[in-house]
Order: structure tokens, then sequence, then C-alpha cells
């Protein structure tokens, strides 16, 4: 008599996030790997031990050199965003999950790590460098999982912080299609509202400055990536970002 063959679910690819080819068979996520993808196991593995049980969790390799975690089900929204996305509640929940991130992270060494990204100073903790909606998971309009761990790096608190709040306060100048629902003074409110519910008393006017900081960075990176990968439309993020760049800097002499 024949013994039935075990069907082999096919993959499906994801999209959502911020990352190129993802691909789901079953509860498992399969992802492109690269020299950082050891040390970014070992982060997930560092921060579900220490209780962030919606950090992916992380299997290694798969035999094609692929990274494989878990799949967390839900919903990655993309832009424009869906309004539970803009919630009081996604704020404040965001806030609190890096929060509990930087503070699992403080104090964390790897000698072995390959980070994606640099370093930057001053070093406190290990930052997600990419800590917003695209890379949130939701179920039922409630924030469940952040995933795309995979440009995590030494870095300080603030420098994390500023991106979030550059995203879902949001920070975007009104030309910005990503800009949300709110004038520049709900902006002002919100991003006080995700101060308070990180839990450290920054002053805006630091953590708006961070803001622009880290706005340059991405129109430098940007624009060397629309060269390096004959990719055009790059040099127009660049520019939002710069546009955006302006309207912080606004802020910041509004407020001192």
């Amino acid at each position: 008599m024949d013994t039935p063959h075990e069907t082999v679910p096919e993959e499906e690819q994801l999209t959502g996030g911020n990352v190129g080819d993802v691909r789901r068979r079953g509860d498992r996520v399969y992802r492109s790997a690269g020299s950082w993808t050891p040390g970014i196991q070992r982060l997930m593995r560092h921060l579900r031990d220490s209780g962030l049980e919606w950090v992916p969790e992380p299997f290694g390799m798969d035999d094609r050199g692929r990274e494989v975690v878990a799949f967390i089900p839900g919903t990655v929204p993309n832009y424009p965003l869906p309004d539970y996305v803009w919630d009081e509640e996604t704020l404040v929940t965001s806030a609190r999950m890096l929060r509990d991130l930087h503070d699992a992270t403080a104090g964390y060494r790897d000698p072995h790590a390959q980070w994606r990204l640099p370093a930057h100073e001053p070093v406190e903790v290990i930052c997600h460098n990419d800590f917003a909606p695209y890379n949130m998971v939701f179920r039922d309009g409630g924030l469940v999982g952040m995933i795309d761990f995979d440009t995590a790096s030494p870095g300080s608190r603030l420098w994390d912080l500023a991106y979030l709040a550059y995203r879902l306060a949001p920070l975007s100048s009104p030309g910005n299609a990503e800009a949300g629902p709110f004038d520049t003074a709900e902006q002002l409110e919100r991003l006080q509202r995700l101060i308070d519910a990180y839990g450290t008393p920054y002053p805006i006017p630091d953590v708006l400055r961070m803001v622009q900081e880290r706005l340059r960075d991405l129109a430098r990176f940007s624009d060397e990536a629309a060269v390096q990968n004959g990719n055009p439309e790059l040099h127009e993020h660049a520019t939002l970002y710069r546009a955006d760049d302006g309207y912080v800097g606004g802020l910041v002499l509004r407020l001192t």
C-alpha cells in the first residue's frame, strides 16, 4: 500500500513592510539574508527572552540561505494609512513598545554582530532604525507586532524615537502625501503625547532637531541609492525628505 506524500504548502509572496522579496509558508516567513542576519537573529532571540512577545521569533536559516522568522498574523499597512494607524492607542502603544525594546537592549553587547547600518553616537541601546507604520502589524485595529529588524544597529534612544515621531505624529510638511489628517498644532500635541508615552521627558525642540538629522541622513541615503540602483524615483524621496526637514526646522524656530 502506497504511503501518501505530505503536501508542502506553496510560498506566498508578502507585501507591506519596507523590504524586498519576502515569502510566507505556513507559520514561517522567509527573507533574503546577509552578513548581518546571524546578529539580528541573536538580537530577536534576546528580545523575546526579555519578554517582548511582539518581536518575530527567529528560526535561523533555511537550506536556501534565507532568514526564517515566525509569521505574525495581521495586517501591515501601506500609504495612505488606514484611520486606525492614527488612533491615540497606536500612538501610545508604539511609544511604549519602543521603550521596551530600548530598555531590553541597554547594555546589550554582541561582539560578533555585523550590523547592516552604522552605529550612531551616543550608543545607548540597539535601535530598530525603522520603527514606523509600514513595519507594524495590526489585528482588529490594534498594534500587535513589529517586523523588519534587519537594519537594527547600536545608537541613541532619541535617534529611534525621532523617526517614530516623524512617521506617527507625523512631522511631514503639508505637501507630503504621508502627512496624515492633522494640522501643525495637532502634530505637536501628538508629538508630546508620544514623548510622554515613551517615558523620558525629552524637550520637543531636541526631538525635532533629531528628526532633522534623520531626514538629512535619509535624503543622502536616497540620493546615493538612486545612483547605485539606477532608480531615479529615489531622488524624489530625497526631495520630500528635504522639504520635511525645512518644515521641521520651521517648527524648531517657532518653539525656541
